[in-house]
């Protein structure tokens, strides 16, 4: 089975590929290519993947390429990790951002927005690229803002192409160890977009152990949502927030200590990319980690989640029960159908979904919170008006998504964001 990753020369590609490395299932991955445009980060992360495969028994084969055509032809899964305009694009993002005195974060508002600028029009390229050399692919989307970018890839590959994003399994994960169970052994009723959900349910033989979760404040702030959220907030909830609502939540205090992550990673990855090897991968890795949402904790995090056990995880299940026909339950990024009653049936939510030879469909779930529903519909128009302007290259449709986030307060900010930013500024023509 060929899996082609698209960002080959990405920072995390490791991860995929320990995965895979472990994986011992009949129909695994036996060939692996890397596609990049960036040759020099392509031989760097292909090192590090032959260090990790040395005494590895029939581990899958590595390739690299440059040629987006050449590297899709033959593959059955596509794995999207894409960054459009590297680290450097995001530390921009982030610092133009937090200029105008709004919050400057990679994925959540005027960031976000920025970065789907960028990304939305190469990931349609790549979608109809995909469509025309690997048309029986599936396509697994983890390029940020993954929501906005699957919607928009499935213009081009309806339902060939699902989101995954590693926050809600991290979640489950802390959940159900703080409950005192194997995740495998709890159904998670989740329910909401990309980096906008909430847990409303954790599902035990049949019971459901949030309330009691809930009002023991010990266990509550035992695992990281409830140390950032507080017990107080999350039982006034009645649910347990994706970390991202933090951002949401709590605003002005997120703007005060800062958000901006770029800079740091853009250092730091040009430490590892300067002399590359596992080991100070592994280092730089665990750096990273550690690092993660940082300015939101008082103290370090638990070392249960410094495995990078995310998204890779989530990955290789996926293909396996599309590839064996073995169903699986998994909270992805697909279109809503009738899931969630506050959307329309084309918008991608993120919701646990049912995975097999057919791909993944959205099962019964409870709906969004009900103070969460203006929310959740809000950053639904936000993104499809990105959308929108990306496809347009005008500048009044790139001013109206930002201007509609609700994390930026004023349409003279979201003009002055398209303005000031060094990779929107003179993109974006004026439509009148």
């Amino acid at each position: 089975m060929k899996l082609v990753i698209l960002g080959g020369g990405g920072f995390r590609v490791p991860l995929v590929y320990r995965a895979l490395l472990a994986d011992r299932s009949p129909g695994r991955v036996t060939e692996v290519v890397l596609h990049d445009l960036d040759g020099t980060r392509l031989t760097a992360i292909g090192g590090v993947l032959a260090e990790l495969a040395t005494d590895v028994r029939d581990a899958p084969t590595v390739s690299t390429s440059t040629d987006l055509d050449e590297a899709l032809r033959g593959a059955d899964f596509v794995f999207s990790a894409i960054r459009v305009g590297g680290l450097d694009g995001r530390a921009a993002d982030e610092s133009v951002a937090a200029g105008c005195g709004v919050l400057g974060q990679e994925t959540v508002g005027a960031g976000g927005i920025a970065y789907g600028l960028r990304t939305v029009p190469v990931a349609l390229d790549i979608a109809r690229r995909i469509s025309v050399h690997a048309p029986d692919a599936w396509v697994i989307n983890f390029t940020n803002p993954a929501g906005m970018v699957t919607e928009a890839m499935s213009a081009h590959l309806d339902n060939r192409v699902i989101g995954i994003c590693d926050s809600p399994v991290g979640l489950g994960k802390r959940v159900a160890r703080a409950v005192g169970v194997d995740l495998d052994d709890v159904w998670l009723d989740y329910a909401g977009l990309n980096h906008l959900g909430w847990l409303r349910g954790v599902h035990v033989n049949g019971r459901n152990a949030l309330p009691d979760l809930l009002a023991d404040t010990e266990r509550l702030e035992s695992f990281e949502e409830g140390k950032l959220f507080g017990a107080e907030w999350l039982r006034t909830l009645g649910a347990i927030p994706n970390e991202y609502l933090h951002y949401y939540y709590f605003t002005r205090e997120a703007v005060k200590s800062g958000a901006s992550r770029g800079a740091f990673l853009l250092e730091q990855q040009k430490q590892f990319y300067a002399s590359p090897s596992w080991e100070s991968w592994e280092r730089t890795r665990l750096e990273r980690e550690q690092t993660y949402m940082a300015e939101t904790r008082d103290d370090e995090r638990d070392a249960d989640d410094l495995d990078g056990g995310g998204y890779e995880r989530v990955a290789l299940d996926l293909m396996h029960a599309i590839a064996s026909d073995k169903r699986a339950t998994l909270i992805l990024n697909v279109p809503n159908g009738t899931t969630l009653s506050c959307l329309d049936a084309d918008a991608i939510v993120e919701v646990p979904s049912l995975v097999d030879a057919n791909g993944a469909r959205p099962v019964s779930v409870s709906q969004v919170p009900d103070e969460g529903v203006g929310l959740v519909t809000a950053l639904k128009v936000v993104e499809r008006a990105t959308i929108m302007a990306a496809i347009s290259g005008e500048r009044a449709h790139a001013v109206k998504a930002l201007a509609l986030h609700p994390l930026v307060d004023s349409v003279s900010v979201a003009r002055k964001i398209v303005d000031a930013h060094p990779l929107l500024s003179g993109v974006f023509r004026a439509s009148f």
